[in-house]
């Protein structure tokens, strides 16, 4: 791993794993990503051994911070309750401790929307906004993360408030409009009534929208009529990797300065 690097990365996806060292100067890559297909058994140890494989890969030295993010809500030292992309077998499962095991070094685990709305408030769209920031990732369903200030609210699941009488992704998510073959006008009119939710329940200072569908949020975002500012995401594909590299840099730094380190971290 280059000497340009501070963190190394892991982005776990129901269909790839991404990894990458990370310099949180620049908040970018430090060396290009490599990406490996998702196991089809996305069971714990298949996953840990993909992990442990893109360590070895770039050569991660032990002095390196090491975050994964990870698609479910994360509670260091308490189990996961459930999953949606990846096999059933994570329930009940501590991640930072499978994770560690399979790494063989201690490593930092944190929910991929919030690694993204991290990557988005310290590098990206919300750099330098103060007050509470919502990201949101707009995909097969909707991820979310609360920053308040610059600190972290882990595990919101906004996208399964209840809006038009269901869970808000199954009405308002990227899916939908795929699904539904909506254009971008008419699903802006769904994604309206999701944000002004928001709005009336936190009063947030800020949008970020991002998922993949933010490379043409031109197409979508001038015609969401809510008075918050709402932004496009800046690292987009990049935020989950650059969000958990800085991640596990903060809990790192934290355990040198003797904070009480989350379950297995160090």
């Amino acid at each position: 791993m280059i000497e340009t690097a501070q963190a190394f990365g892991i982005d776990i996806g129901g269909s790839g794993i991404k990894a990458a060292p990370v310099d949180l100067l620049a908040g970018d890559f430090a060396e290009p990503r490599k990406k490996i297909l998702t196991p089809e058994h996305s069971t714990p140890k298949a996953i840990g051994k993909v992990a442990r494989q893109l360590l070895d890969m770039f050569e991660v030295p032990e002095s390196a911070p090491v975050g994964i993010a990870f698609p479910a809500p994360v509670k260091p030292g308490r189990p996961i309750d459930f999953m949606a992309n990846l096999d059933q077998a994570w329930v009940g499962q501590d991640v930072w401790e499978i994770f560690s095991e399979a790494c063989g070094r201690p490593v930092s685990v944190v929910n991929d929307a919030d690694a993204a709305g991290l990557a988005e408030v310290r590098y990206g769209a919300a750099k330098g906004h103060q007050g509470l920031v919502i990201a949101t990732t707009l995909g097969t369903g909707i991820g979310s993360a609360l920053i308040f200030d610059g600190v972290l609210i882990p595990n919101s699941e906004l996208g399964h408030l209840t809006l038009e009488g269901k869970d808000a992704e199954k009405y308002a998510a990227s899916s939908v409009r795929d699904r539904k073959k909506l254009s971008y006008k008419k699903w802006a009119r769904r994604l309206t009534k999701y944000y002004s939710m928001l709005e009336r329940y936190f009063n947030p200072d800020c949008f970020v929208v991002g998922g993949g569908v933010s490379r043409v949020s031109e197409k979508f975002l001038p015609y969401i009529e809510v008075d918050t500012p709402i932004l496009p995401a800046k690292l987009r594909n990049q935020a989950g990797i650059v969000g958990a590299a800085y991640y596990a840099s903060y809990i790192d730094q934290r355990v040198k300065e003797g904070a009480a380190a989350p379950a297995v971290a160090r």
